[in-house]
């Protein structure tokens, strides 16, 4: 028996490989407006054009804000499905973890200019903690935070508010119904999205500020005290007068900040700068020696923050 008794498997192809790479300098540009299991809406030029990500991308996820290039058929007929082959780099990520402590981020939109961080003056009743995430997370990544008070016939939260008023955060207070030009006004020209939990009135807004979305609304449970997802994902809306775009989310249930170093943590808390300067090398800013544990002007509502700020210490990286 030699060599040729034995049947060898031909090759698979007989094509050599090139290292050439496909020309995408014609695509076109566009930025992605929805997501949804594997499809990307985008909108290109004002016409919305359904896409795939292209194989090129590999496992980077392509979120709602990304701006992106697109070839393939790009008619926006239906049946029809582009590809983006390029995304542009990002100006900031929202990003979040499950919570304090797990260490996969999830982001969430991409670009974005006003972070509007939307709470209930009840029925939810308003928490510091999400508020002081969502303001640690702007901070980090550079975008301009707004508190957007709704159901403020339902209750009084001015005391809630007042810490926030002193870090000179911009705060609109609304209801159903309520005119909402101040609030416009902020968002024209910019791409904002809408942060908070289930049932604090995201959807009821963007119905009011986008007439066409039909966005659906929900309840708030009467046993558990929140509220019932109505947003499956995110998704980009364009003004009525199309002077900017706003960003809806679904609903978080809890908002982490593992992923965000320490420095950048504490530059979100700027009430507390003079007494943390005062600190030991290194503290943890939870620890018996800490300054913030002497301090005696604290107010009430300084203390809740505090409460948050040291909470939310316990899951973010050192640097």
């Amino acid at each position: 028996m030699d060599e040729d008794d034995v049947r060898s498997r031909p090759p698979r192809s007989t094509r050599p490989r090139t290292k050439d790479r496909p020309d995408y300098s014609g695509a076109l540009s566009g930025m992605v407006i929805a997501v949804d299991r594997g499809r990307l809406t985008c909108n290109v030029n004002g016409e919305r054009i359904t896409a795939m990500k292209s194989r090129e991308l590999g496992k980077n996820s392509v979120v709602v804000g990304d701006h992106v290039g697109i070839v393939g058929d790009l008619t926006g007929d239906a049946g029809t499905l582009a590809r983006i082959v390029t995304v542009a780099e990002r100006r900031n990520t929202l990003t979040r973890t499950v919570d304090d402590v797990a260490t996969i981020e999830r982001m969430i939109v991409a670009n974005i200019d006003v972070m509007g961080i939307v709470i209930a003056a009840a029925n939810p009743e308003p928490r510091h903690g999400f508020v002081d995430r969502a303001l640690v997370v702007a901070f980090d990544q550079g975008i301009t935070p707004v508190i957007i008070l709704t159901k403020r016939d339902l209750a009084d939260a001015s005391e809630f508010l007042q810490g926030y008023r002193d870090l000179n955060i911009p705060i609109y207070e609304t209801q159903r119904g309520a005119d909402l030009t101040p609030i416009h006004a902020l968002l024209e020209g910019k791409v904002s999205v809408l942060l908070g939990h289930s049932g604090v009135g995201k959807s009821t807004l963007v119905n009011a500020l986008v007439t066409a979305s039909d966005r659906l609304t929900g309840s708030v449970n009467e046993v558990t005290g929140r509220g019932r997802h109505t947003s499956s994902s995110a998704v980009a809306l364009e003004l009525d007068d199309g002077s900017g775009w706003i960003i809806d989310t679904p609903g978080v249930r809890s908002f982490g900040v593992a992923h965000i170093k320490t420095e950048r943590v504490l530059g979100a808390f700027g009430e507390f700068a003079e007494v943390l300067a005062t600190c030991p090398k290194n503290c943890s800013h939870n620890e018996e020696d800490c300054a913030l544990n002497s301090w005696p002007n604290f107010t009430a509502d300084e203390l809740s923050r505090l409460d948050s700020l040291r909470r939310i210490l316990g899951g973010a990286k050192s640097s």
